[in-house]
């Protein structure tokens, strides 16, 4: 199918992030290189290998009716008020009728990398300590991965179809890209895609810091995630996610909407290497890059920004590097780049929800955020890290990436054009 016949672009965005409850705090934060990375204070810390980790700037409780929020698991409450925000600010309001729309023509694609896990022990300590009466009756219906994606779906009346990739940290940006299919596929002129998490907990971190994916510095929180420092030492585990309203450039057109860029193409791979380690010689990401390009009409020299998944531990920000050298070869070093989870740490099934909405608004506003903490880069990363302070874009036609990986070795890439 051509570009002309199937345009996609995003008209409304919504996120809550350990750097801002919304989308303008979350972007001022990113610019301005800071870090959501803190102590963690709850009571069960005292006991963890490792004790910082990145919680929402916002408690949803601040957000969400007391009810409202009683029904749902943590990351769907993130994926509540992430979609009430993009889809207000894409210009509708109440339910997808009331908004003009055919809810037949409305979807939802909600991702979730672990999905209620909270919920899920925490009524398991309920049946331990107190029996089976005081499971909560509602603790299936908030456990349920697809929990997120079908409160969205019931909030909007959205009935195309409401669906949850689980593909560990890669979840989000699938989730995107399944948003672009079915608009492409003329199964829905709208589409509200993206993810959420929300596993701050003993049991995941106690998981993560024994595989050795978790650094377990803690004497200066903001500093520890550092993607492509010679000194990284693993990842950050974040909260929180973002949305974004997807819309065929028609339908868009037809209504006036402002558009924030265009959504060219995915590509998607697996790396068939490992189940927690990136295939070394970035083969699965390179093959995903390029469908990525070929899916949306773009050839290498159009990509002037990429937003990398940079997690920062130490093989998987080399093999990120080599994969990006072998697809765009001498031009690498030239094409800015820059890692959001240096600020936000690894938010899993929302990280690349939230950094594909970072991308968007990068083309939109020609400015690449700065990753933070990189003070000695590693030799054998061959990039052009965007430091410090954000750096402008040049003017004129531009595209960008969003590379999100995945344990089990799936590879997600977005390509995002400037509207």
């Amino acid at each position: 199918m051509s570009r002309s016949q199937a345009r996609v672009v995003v008209t409304g965005l919504g996120a809550t992030t350990p750097v801002g409850g919304d989308v303008a705090s979350t972007w001022e934060s990113l610019l301005a290189g800071r870090s959501g990375v803190r102590k963690l204070t709850q009571e069960w810390v005292a006991d963890m290998p490792v004790q910082i980790g990145a919680p929402a700037a916002v408690d949803p409780s601040e957000v969400l009716p007391r009810v409202e929020a009683r029904r749902l698991d943590r990351a769907a409450q993130f994926a509540i008020i992430c979609a009430r925000q993009a889809w207000a600010d894409a210009g509708y309001s109440g339910k997808t009728s009331e908004a003009g729309l055919d809810p037949e023509r409305v979807g939802v694609v909600c991702a979730s990398g672990i999905g209620g896990l909270t919920t899920l022990l925490s009524n398991y300590d309920q049946l331990r300590d107190s029996g089976p009466r005081r499971v909560s009756p509602l603790a299936i219906p908030m456990l349920m991965p697809n929990s997120p994606a079908a409160n969205v779906s019931i909030e909007l009346q959205a009935r195309a179809g409401a669906h949850t990739p689980v593909s560990a940290c890669s979840s989000g940006a699938e989730a995107i890209a399944n948003g672009l299919d079915m608009i492409r596929a003329g199964r829905a002129d709208v589409v509200v895609a993206g993810g959420a998490e929300a596993v701050i907990h003993p049991l995941p971190i106690a998981a993560f810091a024994n595989m050795m994916a978790l650094s377990k510095r803690d004497d200066d929180p903001a500093v520890v995630s550092r993607p492509f420092d010679k000194n990284r030492d693993g990842f950050v585990l974040g909260e929180g996610g973002a949305l974004m309203v997807l819309e065929s450039a028609e339908h868009a057109e037809a209504r006036g909407a402002r558009v924030y860029a265009e959504l060219s193409g995915a590509g998607m791979s697996a790396d068939a290497h490992h189940i927690a380690q990136p295939e070394p010689t970035g083969a699965g990401v390179i093959a995903a890059i390029r469908k990525a390009l070929a899916d949306g009409e773009l050839t290498p020299d159009e990509i002037g920004h990429v937003n990398c998944h940079a997690t920062s531990t130490p093989v998987g920000d080399v093999a990120e590097s080599v994969a990006l050298n072998a697809v765009f070869g001498d031009r690498t070093p030239s094409i800015p780049v820059t890692a959001p989870k240096s600020m936000i740490g690894h938010l899993l099934g929302g990280a690349g929800a939230v950094e594909s909405l970072a991308t968007v608004l990068t083309l939109h506003h020609g400015l690449v955020p700065p990753t933070a903490n990189v003070d000695d880069v590693d030799d054998d990363i061959n990039l052009d890290i965007v430091r410090s302070t954000p750096r402008k874009l040049d003017d004129g036609p531009l595209a960008a990436l969003n590379d999100s990986f995945g344990f089990g070795g799936h590879n997600v890439v977005l390509a995002f054009r400037r509207a």
